[in-house]
Parts: C-alpha cells; structure tokens; sequence
C-alpha cells in the first residue's frame, strides 16, 4: 500500500441499511458467500441480479434469497465473465430491464498455492490471472458508466490478507489479487476525478478477509478454529453496510475484516 491510499477495520452495517429502489449486480453469485449476499441484499430490499458460469448452482442461490424474501426481485443470469462482450451485455441488460445499476460486487475467487516458492507452477497463474483479474477488468469496464450515472453506485472487491504480505507458496494467489486490488483502486480514481469538487458519487472499495468461512465448513471439520476467517453471513452485512456510508468515505479504500498483517 502507499501512503495516498486509506485502510481501515469494518463492522459492517448495523441491520437497518435500507437498499430500497437499488439494483445491485453480484458477479460470482452461486457460492456460499453469494448465497448469503443475495439473502442480505434482498433482505435490505435492494433488487438484485446474480451472475455465475454455473446455472444449476446460481438457481439455488436465487431461489434461496427470492424465498427468504418474499416479494424481493431476485434473479440469475448465466455469464461467462472471461468474455468482454458477454460481461458488457450483462451490465446494459440489468439497465435496460431495471433502469439502472447502482452496485456491482466481485466475488469471483479461487485458490492455487504450492508448498515452497521454488515449486510455484505458472500454470496457477494462467489460471488466477483469468479468475481473479480479468473478470474484475471486464465487471469494472462494464459497469463503469452505469455506476457513475448512480447517485450510489458502488463496485466492491473481495480481496485477501495475502496480498498484502504474500507467502512463499501462495506467489501467484498473492500476485493476482494484488493486481486486482490495484485495478480497482484505479476505478476509485476514475469515480474521484468524474466527482470534481463535489466530491465522488460513486465509489469503488476493497473489503479484504483472511479466508471465508461457512456453516458447511464447520460442520465438515467441527474441531477447526478458523481463526481470522470472515463468516459468510458477516460478509455479506460488511458488503450491504457500504451503501450506507458516503462515497466520499469509502472510495478508494481497504476495508479490513480481519486483523491486518
């Protein structure tokens, strides 16, 4: 990090947020961790629109948030984010059918490591830098305009600890989240200098965890600690609770959900 960017830990929000009107984008959205953002986005009354490669599991995840919910507007799209023209599509769909987009959050991941530096395969990389760089390049692009034509608009990364202190075995997992770090501190650029002296209307922030934990995980190692780890559903209340914290505050920032390194 260098000093003209800000850090700061994040409590998430308090239960209230109202998300009324919002249409908000998850990209990623049929994991454990998009299952439980749908529920709370739908819960704050946001409509919201699921993206995945993989159509049976983005289903569940929806039909989860729309029961969970009844009335909330939630729905799945099948998206091959590592295609521009596809993600591109994506974003103008959610306006033309919603008229607007007011949030976009990345939750694409994936994880390869090797158990010393000398036996990193770059094969890792090839396929990181696609998981978790170029569908964080494509989603920005894309969403760009709509996010600054809301009055709230939000792009919001998940990131890891690592990035910021890499490990010898996690080279490449390390490397590709920076590089996706880095690319979205460059949007919270674009969003400061479209706002002037107002200040920005939009903003794009790095909520960075150790690891995430969920109730299958506890169940499948019921003696593990997880120490660190970020619950799911804690993830998704820090997430909601960005919408209710000015622009101006969180653009451009890390928002730490574990201890720093």
């Amino acid at each position: 990090m260098n000093g003209n960017e800000h850090e700061n830990t994040f409590q998430g929000d308090n239960g209230d947020v109202s998300l009324e009107g919002a249409v908000i984008a998850v990209a990623g959205a049929a994991g454990p961790a998009g299952k439980a953002v749908l529920l709370r986005l739908a819960e704050a009354g946001a409509t919201v629109v699921g993206s995945d490669a993989d159509p049976e599991r983005l289903a569940r995840s929806v039909d989860a948030a729309r029961y969970a919910h009844g009335g909330a507007t939630v729905v799945g799209d099948t998206v091959d984010l590592l295609d521009a023209r596809a993600t591109t599509a994506w974003a103008e769909r959610i306006e033309k059918d919603f008229g607007r987009v007011d949030g976009l959050v990345h939750l694409v991941g994936g994880w390869r490591g090797s158990a010393s530096f000398g036996e990193t395969d770059l094969m890792d990389w090839d396929f990181l830098e696609k998981l978790l760089i170029r569908t964080v390049q494509h989603t920005s692009l894309a969403f760009h305009e709509g996010l600054r034509r809301s009055d709230r608009g939000r792009y919001l990364l998940i990131s890891a600890a690592g990035a910021t202190k890499p490990t010898a075995g996690n080279a490449a997992y390390a490397a590709a989240k920076s590089a996706a770090e880095a690319w979205t501190l460059a949007l919270a650029d674009s969003f400061r200098k479209a706002g002037g002296e107002a200040g920005p209307r939009a903003a794009a922030a790095i909520l960075v965890v150790k690891a995430l934990v969920h109730d299958a995980m506890r169940a499948e190692r019921p003696n593990a600690k997880f120490a660190g780890f970020t619950d799911v559903k804690e993830l998704a209340e820090a997430i909601t609770g960005v919408w209710d914290r000015p622009a101006r505050e969180v653009n451009g920032t890390r928002l730490w959900l574990t201890e720093r390194p």
